[in-house]
């Protein structure tokens, strides 16, 4: 089992900054992925970010590449997800996961699911 807690969400202003973490406590392996993903009212669960425990390639959905950067620290179990620029369009619930993936930026199977933080970005 393998639990993940995700912090750092909240409100902040159209141009601002957001770091969000995600803790991961129990068995977890270098193959696994990592991936952030977000999810609008009304809006199906959409790809943000995803890497590997092991390192290697990084993924973005179109919309956040240039702008937010996913990383990890292994001797902490924790992957972050560092927001620039950020848009209203960016406002959503994120969510960090994590299982053996070999497309990490399809929902479909990840194992291993956080409860999410919000993100609300003003204009």
């Amino acid at each position: 089992q393998v639990h993940l807690e995700e912090s750092g969400g909240g409100l902040v202003q159209a141009g601002g900054s957001l770091r969000l973490s995600c803790a991961a406590s129990g068995r977890t392996f270098s193959s696994y992925a990592m991936g952030w993903f977000r999810q609008a009212p009304g809006k199906e669960r959409e790809f943000v970010a995803a890497t590997r425990w092991s390192g290697g390639n990084t993924y973005y959905t179109d919309s956040v590449k240039g702008r937010f950067t996913i990383s990890r620290d292994n001797a902490k179990n924790t992957v972050y997800l560092q927001m620039n620029s950020l848009k209203p369009e960016d406002t959503a619930v994120y969510y960090c996961a994590t299982g053996v993936v070999t497309t990490p930026w399809r929902a479909f199977g990840y194992d291993y699911w956080g409860q999410g933080t919000q993100v609300t970005v003003s204009s």
